[in-house]
């Protein structure tokens, strides 16, 4: 059996006083499972059957788009706007070959959309070989998309010797140029991109950044479907985005920014009375990423997007909801005694599941994707390490992320305390949402608070900075990476300024991060143009001590 393992489940202080704070100092959950059949069109866009004629007059100005590849199949997409004027129902083709000419065909669907899906259309081709690259298209009567690239996966269990992915997050259009993106389209040899969410953000224009070439649409806050569909075409009419979900299939979970800043199941920071209900406002930001994301659709009753997949017998992924599923709202003081007590981040279902998932795994690595730094962040103590920053200078109210796991200690601790009592070994954390980058060993809290050496971690996390989002500005960058280290001994590499993604290189011994950075994203012309600087850490199989400064990888031909 080849089991599908993407399941279908239901659905402070935020980056910028987190980064002013610092400035200012200078079991038992079914899994799914899939043999290869069932329908090929996916709820994005129905299939109609052979026969039917695409519609004329189409445009495929957002390009295309393809992710959450399995071993056997892959989602397409792609938005075919209609002609001005058309109100009713456009057909496209989807043509999916074994070569980039398309000689070598392989399956073909016709698939239709409308209005009610924004006219964003969606293809799980199902039936593919696995471990292959295959090459997709979508065509009009009287036009054709960009041609795109998408890679299946290994067979779960197969013998299975290396792994190349992206990991990254945190796209503020108005902060500057997808730099980023086109540095990801350029490495031929990826098997996938992992998005860790904020692939949008909701504010109004000069809002939140001020770039005078990268103007939003809508100019104002996004709260409607219609606003938050429109912020999409906007981002994914950039053709940095277009060229790398063009090259490389993505795998996304959202964050705040797609619904709203800090936002939790039950309400956000960014969110008011006059803006109308939250519930509601959630439902259509959600809505309006599973049209625009290349995303497996929601099931009628259930839009969660915590989920899980397998990478032949080398790594095994868990993708999780950090933000919307079972978070409950962030605490504004962070030494109010509830902060110790049982808080839910992932909520019990999720939680549940999540055991399970690292309990059953049987790859060599274990992944976990996901949106906020696990790791404790200790900064209290930063004012004595700070030479010339005056004590005042530092407030207790915001010295502590509440909105990262450091707000929910007690789950955390529960999540650790599962990891070493079963033994696992080898397990990952990726995370985004803070725009800097970190690599750090993972501990239980008793262990980083004690003095002296510290014992064998019980993971790894690897932070990737953002795509455009803003960090620290030049001199605080330095001298806070510079400091962290003495609070925080298991912190072993920080960039807090530059904007970039991790490159991860997995084999069967190792797994490397490797930190690339942009030269710029203030120029259109400077995109895909790299700095020299390059951070390597590793962590050997059997450990989750980190080692510094490794030999950058070599690219698969």
């Amino acid at each position: 059996m080849l089991h599908a393992l993407f399941d279908d489940n239901e659905y402070t202080m935020d980056r910028r006083l987190f980064i002013k704070a610092l400035t200012t100092a200078s079991i038992g959950i079914p899994i799914l499972t899939a043999c290869g059949g069932g329908s090929n069109n996916s709820g994005g866009g129905g299939g109609t059957g052979g026969g039917v004629t695409p519609s004329a007059g189409l445009r495929f100005e957002h390009g295309v788009a393809s992710g959450d590849p399995l071993d056997d199949r892959v989602i397409l997409w792609t938005r075919a706007t209609p002609a001005l004027g058309h109100t009713g129902d456009i057909t496209v083709l989807c043509e999916i070959a074994e070569d980039p000419s398309f000689e070598r065909i392989v399956l073909s669907e016709t698939l239709s959309s409308n209005a009610n899906r924004d006219y964003t259309v969606k293809f799980d081709a199902a039936g593919l070989l696995a471990d292959r690259r295959y090459w997709y298209r979508f065509k009009g009567a009287d036009s054709s998309s960009p041609v795109g690239r998408a890679r299946t996966l290994p067979l779960p269990g197969q013998y299975t010797d290396r792994l190349r992915f992206a990991v990254c997050s945190c796209s503020s259009y108005p902060h500057g140029y997808f730099s980023v993106y086109r540095m990801m389209a350029n490495r031929a040899d990826l098997d996938f991109v992992m998005h860790l969410g904020d692939y949008i953000y909701e504010y109004g224009q000069d809002e939140y950044g001020d770039h005078p070439e990268r103007l939003l649409d809508p100019a104002h806050e996004i709260v409607s479907l219609d606003d938050y569909r429109r912020r999409y075409a906007l981002y994914r009419r950039d053709v940095d985005l277009q060229a790398a979900h063009a090259t490389h299939s993505f795998v996304t979970v959202w964050d705040d920014h797609e619904t709203t800043d800090n936002s939790y199941k039950d309400g956000a920071n960014n969110h008011n009375e006059g803006e109308g209900d939250w519930f509601e406002r959630k439902r259509l930001a959600i809505q309006a990423y599973f049209e625009w994301l290349p995303i497996r659709p929601p099931t009628a009753s259930q839009d969660s997007i915590y989920r899980a997949f397998r990478f032949g017998d080398l790594a095994d992924f868990v993708m999780l909801d950090t933000r919307l599923e079972g978070r409950e709202k962030q605490l504004d003081n962070p030494v109010d005694p509830a902060r110790i007590e049982q808080r839910d981040l992932l909520g019990q279902t999720q939680k549940d599941w999540f055991k399970n998932q690292l309990a059953v795994s049987q790859g060599i690595w274990k992944f976990v994707g996901q949106q906020v730094m696990f790791a404790q962040l200790q900064i209290l103590e930063l004012q004595r390490l700070l030479p010339g920053v005056p004590t005042n200078d530092f407030s207790p109210l915001i010295a502590v992320n509440m909105d990262q796991w450091d707000g929910y200690p007690t789950e955390r601790e529960e999540i650790l305390d599962f990891i070493d009592e079963q033994g696992i070994q080898n397990t990952v954390i990726l995370t985004g949402d803070i725009h800097t980058s970190w690599a750090n060993e993972v501990y239980k809290s008793s262990a980083i608070l004690t003095s002296g050496v510290l014992d064998e971690p019980l993971a790894v996390e690897f932070v990737t900075s953002s795509i455009t989002s803003p960090g620290f500005p030049d001199g605080a960058a330095e001298l806070v990476s510079a400091v962290l280290p003495v609070a925080n001994p298991h912190m072993k590499y920080t960039d807090l300024k530059n904007k970039g993604f991790i490159l991860m290189d997995v084999t069967r011994e190792r797994t490397q991060a490797e930190y690339y950075y942009a030269a710029d994203i203030s120029r259109a012309d400077q995109s895909g143009v790299e700095m020299d600087k390059v951070k390597t850490l590793s962590v050997n199989a059997g450990s989750s001590r980190l080692v510094e400064d490794t030999p950058v990888s070599r690219p698969r031909s």
